[in-house]
Parts: C-alpha cells; sequence; structure tokens
C-alpha cells in the first residue's frame, strides 16, 4: 500500500490559533518533514472558504502552496485533492502545473474534479453551472490538458472551453504528462470521464463503496475501450491515532476544543465521523486492520488527513513507525 499525507492550509480549520505570519513557516516544516520519512506524496485542498462553514480564518490557496512546496522539497509527490477544472482556465492550469512540475523536478499530481462548494463558486464569481454541465467542463478540460502536456500545444472547439493552439512551453518533465487523479465518485459521468483519462481514482474509504465503483469503472473502460486495470484505487481518511483507545477518544475531544469556538452549531457535524466510526480513530492495530481490509477490496493507496498535524506530530510519528510498515 501507498501512503499520502495532507498538509494543513486552514480550510478545515486546521491552522487556528496559529498567526497568519507563522502559518508558512508551520506549513513548510511539515512538507519538509514528510519529505524526510516515507510518505510518498503531500496534498493540499483546492478551496477558498473553510468548511464546513465559511468562516474568516485561513484558507491558502492550492496551487501557490504546489509551487511554494516544489520549491522546498526534494522528494515527495505534490498533489491537490483535488483542483476544481471551473475555477480556472484549463490551458492557463496546465500551463501552471507543468511550471510546478519544471520546479519539482518532476514530481507534481493532478487532482481535478468537477468541484461541489456552492458557497464559494458563487462568493468568487464563477456562478455555479448545474452538475451536468460542471462534468463536461471537466472532461474538456482534462482533454486540453492531456493535449497540452503530451504535445506541447492544445486546441479544442468546445463547449465550455474553447483553445486554439495554445502552446504550453516546457512541457512537464514526466514522461507522458502529468499523472491525472480523477476524484469523485459519480456512476454515470464522473466515472466514465476516469475511465477515459485517470491514472488514479479517488473514493470514499468503504469495502462496499469500492467493490462496487470497481465495476463500474471496468463497465465504462469497456465502453470507451480502454483496459482500466492500470488504473490505481485510492481513498482519503480522517486519522486519529493514539497507543490506547482511550488516549485516542481523548484526542478527539480535543479536536473538539479546539475547532468548536469557530464552527458553534455545526460543530456536531464537522465532528461526525471521527466519532461514528467513519475515520480511521483508534490503536496502530486496529488503523492496519481498517486499512488491510481495504486493501482486500482494490484499494492501493491512502491519502491520510491528520486534523492535529500543526499542533501535535505525535500521531504522526506513531503512525509513520507501527502503520506504514504493516502495510507499504
Amino acid at each position: 500500500m501507498r501512503f499520502g499525507i495532507f498538509i494543513p492550509q486552514g480550510w478545515r480549520h486546521d491552522l487556528v490559533g496559529i498567526e497568519p505570519r507563522d502559518q508558512w513557516r508551520v506549513m513548510r516544516e511539515l512538507a519538509q518533514r514528510a519529505d524526510e520519512g516515507t510518505w510518498e506524496s503531500l496534498w493540499v485542498y483546492d478551496h477558498f472558504h473553510t468548511v464546513p462553514v465559511p468562516s474568516h480564518e485561513a484558507t491558502h490557496e492550492a496551487w501557490t502552496l504546489m509551487s511554494a512546496f516544489a520549491a522546498v522539497t526534494d522528494r515527495i509527490r505534490l498533489g491537490q485533492m483535488c483542483t476544481c477544472m471551473g475555477y480556472r482556465n484549463p490551458a492557463y492550469l496546465a500551463k501552471v502545473a507543468a511550471t510546478v512540475d519544471i520546479v519539482s523536478g518532476g514530481r507534481v499530481e493532478m487532482g481535478i474534479g468537477g468541484g461541489w462548494y456552492e458557497h464559494e463558486w458563487r462568493a468568487y464569481g464563477y456562478g455555479f453551472p448545474r452538475i451536468g454541465d460542471r462534468l463536461a467542463m471537466l472532461d474538456e478540460g482534462v482533454d486540453i490538458m492531456k493535449q497540452a502536456w503530451s504535445t506541447g500545444t492544445a486546441t479544442l472547439d468546445g463547449k465550455h472551453y474553447q483553445v486554439d493552439g495554445a502552446i504550453v512551453q516546457p512541457q512537464p518533465l514526466q514522461d507522458g504528462g502529468i499523472p491525472v487523479w480523477i476524484a469523485g465518485g459519480g456512476e454515470k459521468v464522473t466515472l466514465k470521464i476516469a475511465a477515459k483519462y485517470a491514472d488514479y481514482v479517488n473514493w470514499s474509504g468503504t469495502p462496499e463503496e469500492f467493490d462496487r465503483k470497481r465495476e463500474i469503472l471496468r463497465a465504462h473502460g469497456e465502453t470507451v475501450g480502454r483496459d482500466v486495470s492500470g488504473i490505481v484505487l485510492s481513498a482519503n481518511f480522517n486519522t486519529i491515532i493514539a497507543e490506547t483507545e482511550a488516549d485516542a477518544a481523548a484526542r478527539v475531544d480535543a479536536l473538539e476544543a479546539r475547532v468548536s469556538p469557530y464552527l458553534g452549531a455545526a460543530t456536531a457535524d464537522f465532528m461526525k465521523d471521527y466519532r461514528d466510526g467513519t475515520a480511521l480513530v483508534g490503536t496502530p492495530a486496529q488503523i492496519v486492520d481498517r486499512l488491510a481490509e481495504m486493501r482486500d477490496h482494490g484499494m492501493d493507496y491512502a491519502i491520510t488527513y491528520f486534523p492535529e498535524h500543526a499542533y501535535d506530530r505525535s500521531g504522526i510519528d506513531l503512525f509513520e513507525r507501527e502503520v506504514i510498515p504493516a502495510l507499504a
């Protein structure tokens, strides 16, 4: 199993209490620590407003962070889970990603999706197209990016995007261009787009979902004429780990105490998966068992989010010591 880790950027109220002038130092040091360890990749989210409610707390922009992390790390791969297609023209995005790939020495991953957070769409003046249009934009946009990275130019007269000989030079350093992660599990459209273009997919972390979506992806592959067996299946996991169950429960309580002043009535919704068994909460042995079960259902890549990352590294150190070696 392969492992990635999210770096806190504020979107999930995971930098609260840290002064803005200190936040880049914190993010940089955490990225460099991950780069020195056994993680294959680091990740950020592509959002502008905090969740589950918009607030005035920090949310640092994803592709700016990609470039910054590229410059201060040496080995680890760099991804976003996931870039919203509607927030940037795809030819421009292809150019940005290619430049970051050059800066990083060929370490960029392109996580891409149709977008869902209506509040920030409208706040930033993007409107909020219906889901069918957002997914059509995703399809056209990935087509443009793939062209740009494989040939150095892109041309498409689409419904949503029109580019005419857009030059993207220099091209990414990676042979074949930047790997594409199609995030989202929409079974009729998103998985068909994934069957056409994806190197990786990212779904919710339950065995039942993996079984179902894996078969649907295979069927779409037959429709579009592509063998999808090489697509890597991944999932994201909110993670709190401790030596004992009691300590893990105390860490969950500490998380709630930290975010509740900022979330108010939305706190219970924010904490739900940490308390209902959806998140990875427990001892190393319990978490190894959960992830091993997912591996048995086809998951090859776990991307972990530790809500205490900016404040306490002991859980991550424990995960690195006892979980990754058991499954890598």
